[in-house]
């Protein structure tokens, strides 16, 4: 972590130092210092959780969208059951993208790990180091992994790589999908009805949109794998620091 950083942040010690103390047993017991810091705000916290219940709500829902039920008997009017799964697809993804609106500018208006989801730094030679090194600590070549306030360095490309390029890809691909539906003339066929010629009919697009959904899949399913693996095995906290915003280190030793 540089002083820049660190400076940023709010920082509060959660053990004042490392200290030998006694046991029940009268065995000494190392008591290392632990280092909180204020990294996720409030509003981007918010974000990501509804982030997260929108993703699953379209995932499920745009399966059957894209997988239907079997028919059921009888009159259609008593049987609304795609309706409502439609339904439910069309506003998780409106408020997937008024969300992802606001969390673009909560990243102009935010501190600086705010920042850390859409500016990834491949300019820095350093960053390809610490890259390679995460790289290796998630192929268990590493012993220890390095200490990072924000995103480490293999998990900023993953989620510029894979998440915002994918939510981006699906917001687009959705909404030019639903303008298709809503008809000529209104907003969503205004803004994306470019989208379906340009990529060659509406089925290229269903297409292309029902594996962008697999894409997403693939990515929670790592992002899950590596949150709760960083939680134990690493030096500092990660699923706690989205819930509460502070990050705590789990050991006093350098860098």
């Amino acid at each position: 972590m540089s002083d820049t950083q660190v400076a940023e942040t709010r920082v509060k010690a959660a053990e004042l130092a490392s200290t030998a103390t006694a046991s029940d047993d009268g065995e000494q017991q190392i008591v290392r210092r632990q280092t909180a810091v204020y990294v996720y705000e409030a509003p981007l916290r918010l974000w990501h959780w509804v982030t997260v219940l929108c993703i699953i709500t379209l995932c499920v829902s745009g399966y059957f969208i894209g997988s239907p039920l079997p028919t059921m008997p009888g009159e259609a009017s008593d049987h609304f059951l795609m309706g409502y799964i439609r339904f439910a697809h069309f506003a998780a993804g409106y408020i997937l993208a008024i969300a992802f609106v606001g969390r673009i500018y909560w990243a102009f208006v935010g501190n600086s790990h705010a920042r850390e989801l859409f500016i990834v730094p491949i300019h820095k030679k350093k960053w390809w180091a610490e890259l390679l090194h995460e790289l290796r600590w998630y192929l268990f070549l590493e012993k220890t992994p390095k200490k990072y306030i924000g995103h480490n360095p293999m998990g900023q490309l993953a989620m510029f790589s894979f998440f915002v390029i994918g939510i981006i890809f699906m917001i687009i691909t959705g909404f030019a999908l639903y303008g298709e539906g809503t008809g000529a003339g209104s907003w969503a066929n205004n803004w994306f009805g470019w989208v379906i010629p340009l990529m060659g009919q509406s089925q290229d697009v269903h297409t292309w949109h029902h594996l962008g959904m697999w894409y997403i899949i693939i990515f929670v399913m790592s992002h899950v794998y590596v949150a709760v693996r960083e939680d134990i095995m690493s030096r500092q906290s990660l699923i706690s620091t989205m819930v509460g915003g502070w990050r705590m280190f789990k050991d006093d030793k350098p860098d």
